[in-house]
């Protein structure tokens, strides 16, 4: 019998912390270390802004980045994986837009 003070069992349920940024990847291609460098790049930057960051497992290419409701890139759409000083520029402007980027503000892909 699984330990019932863990946090499956503690009854009570969780709702996402805001804001919550979604990385929807393509199983069938094998991108999940790319979601998940992606992640981890966006959690560093973004450390005290964000509250939580999702993997989204999916299918047929897909490779999508949403905050909230709103797609920030869509690799279908866009043609390709978003540059991360661009994606980063994406989500600031959302959550911080008052926060410098340093360095990877110096050259603006916009």
């Amino acid at each position: 019998m699984p330990d019932q003070a863990g946090p499956a069992y503690c009854g009570a349920v969780t709702q996402p912390r805001e804001p919550r940024l979604e990385i929807e990847y393509c199983t069938q291609c094998r991108w999940l270390m790319r979601a998940a460098w992606t992640a981890q790049e966006l959690l560093t930057t973004f450390a005290t802004e964000l509250g939580e960051v999702a993997l989204v497992p999916g299918v047929g290419g897909v490779f999508e980045v949403r905050l909230g409701s709103e797609t920030l890139w869509s690799r279908k759409g866009e043609g390709g994986f978003p540059e991360l000083p661009h994606l980063k520029r994406l989500v600031r402007d959302r959550i911080a837009p008052e926060r410098s980027l340093g360095h990877s503000e110096g050259h603006k892909a916009d």
